[in-house]
């Protein structure tokens, strides 16, 4: 109880203090939404009290007794009356009434949060200004993540029914236990303003993070239990990637600081994108919004995307491409529509079908001799973008599943196939569990689909809570309960990226109930239901939208 009373003083002299502040401050704007917080109570006894004070006035000033006064009425002559009804309007016959949105806003003072990565990150440095652009509050979406041709349910029960271990092709209990030490973790090794490591790298961290949290189902007013815990740390690293956007003279957006290539302005799109999606918040609609435009605007002529998001390159680097086609299905299932998006997403299909692909590597990193050629790495980079644009049935997808037909989950380079794909391991798995998990879960799924899935995915659930690294620190919860904390690590070039492979292991783990599997020729149409290739295409009508619950 003395807790409770200090908790509230705090937060009523932190009302009053940051209505002290300038008016175009974050600690105002938050001051204003405590005070009508702090005011809904008061004015729920305040107005009811107030009309039964008028009704008793009105029904006492009714009561007393009246003066009749005499009236004549002269005789009214009977005129014929017209009793025909009048004709009814026209009324809608399908009218819907608007949804009720109901917004939470939780945003108590920040914790100090350790800054102690178990592992040095590479970073490079940038002297750039930060144009600040606050976010304030996120609608609670009571519906489950609902996108054309990829539908999810990120919600308590869903996850629960995806992860009892039941069957083959889902989670157990070990693996939702797994993902739950790396939430924990993130929450403790979050920087003081909102991002995760340092250098260039930190906006990817940041947004991979996000991501994380978002499959899980966190975010600002969520309906999951840890919304208290998590949803604050979500709300800092999404007000981190929106304000670290800025413009130039030429008003195009930034990410700062940047990773030089711009992965990181492509990775953090994406978990803008998705962001919006699962919370309709206005701010991070807007940021998605102008980071689009720039990816769509700088695609090559040829359909692919390259370094520094260079439109006069014709390199087609699928590296980078993947998570600039992760950022406009994002985008468009979000239900940012910007124009130019589909004819970006037909062009997309078509550099993947006719300069990606190789016979021998699946897709290849760039565009190989002949369509021949080429290492295998990148196999479950093109296969993912096409299974998501809807050409999973396509040949070029189903030669691609067979070159990755005996890739294992793995955590060192080359042990993920004998093909020997390269030395990101958790990278090319990232794509290969989607990937596998898309076409063996699928309805009518092939025998061979459907093996290579189950076999994957035992072979996942058993490495994956297994080679989580522990810490012995507990971390305390918003009622001092103590929580088990996790990271994952690459052992190869890339194993001081300790938030890189921790956020793609974890996004493993959640794919049972992250997206659930679907297949569509029309999630690749224009609205003309043209194919990526305009004239000649499949015929979608044969391949309609299924989804296959767990």
């Amino acid at each position: 109880m003395n807790d409770d009373k200090y908790t509230e003083n705090r937060r009523l002299f932190e009302m009053f203090q940051g209505l002290r502040m300038p008016r175009d401050t974050r600690e105002y704007k938050l001051a204003r939404i405590e005070l009508q917080r702090l005011s809904a109570p008061l004015t729920a006894i305040v107005v009811p009290t107030l009309f039964v004070v008028v009704l008793c006035v009105v029904t006492a000033v009714s009561s007393r007794a009246r003066t009749s006064f005499p009236i004549d009425i002269p005789p009214i002559e009977d005129d014929p009356v017209d009793l025909t009804p009048p004709d009814e309007p026209d009324t809608p016959e399908d009218i819907v009434p608007p949804e009720e949105i109901e917004i939470t806003v939780d945003a108590p003072a920040a914790e100090p949060i350790s800054n102690l990565p178990p592992a040095p990150i590479q970073t490079r440095s940038t002297d750039i200004s930060v144009k600040p652009a606050p976010m304030d509050a996120v609608m609670n979406i009571k519906s489950p993540v609902t996108f054309k041709c990829i539908n999810g349910s990120r919600t308590p029960g869903t996850i629960g029914i995806a992860t009892s271990g039941r069957d083959s092709g889902g989670g157990d209990p070990h693996t939702e236990a797994a993902v739950m030490k790396v939430l924990w973790w993130l929450k403790a090794h979050q920087n003081t303003d909102g991002s995760w490591g340092s250098g260039g790298n930190t906006v990817a961290n940041t947004a991979f993070a996000v991501l994380t949290y978002l499959a899980h189902g966190e975010y600002p007013g969520s309906p999951s239990p840890y919304k208290r815990d998590f949803g604050p740390t979500v709300q800092m690293a999404l007000d981190y990637l929106i304000s670290h956007i800025q413009t130039g003279a030429d008003n195009v957006p930034h990410f700062s600081p940047t990773d030089g290539n711009e992965y990181s302005f492509l990775i953090g799109t994406y978990a803008l994108c998705e962001a919006y999606g699962m919370t309709k918040n206005p701010n991070c609609k807007e940021a998605a919004q102008q980071c689009l435009y720039r990816i769509i605007e700088n695609q090559s002529s040829t359909g692919g995307w390259d370094y520094k998001l260079n439109k006069n390159s014709t390199r087609d680097d699928l590296s980078f491409a993947g998570w600039a086609i992760q950022a406009l299905k994002a985008g468009k299932m979000a239900g940012l529509h910007h124009e130019g998006m589909q004819t970006a997403i037909n062009k997309a299909v078509n550099c993947l079908k006719k300069r990606s692909y190789s016979k021998s590597g699946g897709f290849t990193y760039t565009p190989s001799s002949n369509n021949n050629g080429g290492n295998t790495g990148l196999a479950g980079v093109g296969t993912l973008a096409m299974q998501f644009l809807g050409r999973g049935s396509e040949s070029e997808v189903v030669n691609a599943l067979d070159v990755m037909r005996d890739w294992m989950p793995a955590f060192e380079a080359d042990k993920v196939s004998g093909k020997k794909p390269g030395g990101s391991p958790q990278y090319y798995c990232y794509y290969a569990t989607q990937c596998k998990y898309q076409a063996g879960m699928k309805a009518g799924a092939t025998k061979n689909d459907v093996d290579s899935w189950v076999k994957w995915n035992l072979a996942m659930r058993k490495l994956y809570p297994a080679s989580i690294i522990d810490l012995p620190e507990k971390v305390a919860d918003v009622n001092g309960k103590g929580h088990a904390q996790g990271y994952y690590q690459n052992t190869d070039a890339h194993s001081s990226r300790p938030y890189m492979d921790t956020c793609l292991a974890a996004l493993q783990l959640m794919v049972y109930y992250r997206y659930l599997p679907t297949t569509s020729t029309k999630a690749g149409e224009n609205d003309a239901g043209e194919n990526a290739d305009g004239i000649n295409g499949l015929d979608s009508s044969k391949d309609v939208p299924v989804v296959v619950s767990l």
